[in-house]
């Protein structure tokens, strides 16, 4: 699958800014299925400076700064992104979730992936979260199938509700209420997965939407998505997403991915001025011909 990516933040602010610098992840990141063709950031007031540099998880950074008065900010990245299926584990793989503990303590192959076994800015391992992902990770299970139920099971029993939580809502606030967003779901799992021992982690990007039959698709309704990937000993990462219950395929771009939601934040900064800022966003994830 072939598409055109258009995203805009804008910020409005209630009295003007002297000076803000700014990080910007919202360059797609080159990996085996997923080919960058071309990407541009789009920035008004025009910034002094913009260079571009890899984060420590390997994700594109731009970097920013403006040094003029103005009373609004206005960032777009368009990317045109080619995406190719995404290698699965072959039905004849097997390793049970006990003994993927014992090679994440023990192996050195797997030393990249015990960084995100640990706590993070938004996720602590918790006995009860633990406790919710035995239901799907029972003794001597395979850790593949057992990744799987678990994506089903929160799909399943949690519900879509953008209204009920905020970015600060605690992780065992969403496990109590059983709702939430995409951000909420991938950090539940993520959240389950570590409190078990396993190493997991957040991923950031897009997925293509479609609208109703026989209806255009409308400009600008699109957003990011966030799923995450589980660390498979001998294998890889695997991508899940549980808020739908499926493996990402061609339709998620990927932007990337982190410990948690903070290390992969769209657009971040400090500021001198402002205040009760209006933020609006825009996202276009549009197929294309190659």
């Amino acid at each position: 699958m072939h598409y055109q990516l258009r995203h805009t933040t804008r910020y409005d602010y209630s009295s003007e800014v002297a000076l803000s610098h700014n990080e910007a992840r919202l360059l797609p990141r080159e990996l085996p299925w997923q080919q960058v063709k071309q990407t541009e950031l789009l920035i008004h007031p025009q910034p002094v400076r913009l260079r571009e540099r890899r984060d420590f998880f390997g994700n594109r950074v731009g970097y920013f700064s403006i040094q003029e008065l103005h009373g609004s900010l206005e960032v777009t990245a368009t990317s045109l992104v080619s995406v190719a299926p995404r290698p699965r584990p072959d039905a004849g793989y097997f390793i049970s979730w006990d003994q993927a503990l014992s090679c994440l303590r023990q192996g050195t192959e797997s030393l990249d992936a015990r960084l995100f076994v640990l706590d993070s800015d938004f996720i602590n391992a918790d006995q009860a979260l633990a406790d919710y992902a035995r239901a799907s990770f029972t003794p001597g299970r395979s850790l593949v199938e057992a990744v799987y139920a678990l994506n089903q099971q929160i799909f399943a029993e949690f519900t879509y509700d953008p209204e009920h939580t905020t970015i600060a809502t605690p992780l065992l606030d969403v496990l109590a209420s059983r709702r939430g967003v995409c951000q909420d779901f991938a950090h539940l799992a993520i959240g389950c997965l570590r409190s078990l021992g396993l190493a997991a982690r957040y991923v950031s990007g897009y997925m293509e939407t479609l609208p109703p039959p026989g209806q255009p698709k409308l400009q600008g309704a699109d957003a990011t998505h966030a799923w995450l990937a589980v660390f498979i000993p001998g294998w890889g990462w695997l991508e899940i997403d549980p808020t739908n219950g499926c493996l990402p395929d061609e339709r998620y771009i990927i932007l990337g991915w982190g410990r948690d939601f903070s290390d992969v934040t769209p657009l971040k900064g400090v500021m001198s001025g402002g205040g009760n800022d209006r933020l609006t966003v825009a996202v276009d994830v549009m197929p294309v011909d190659p």
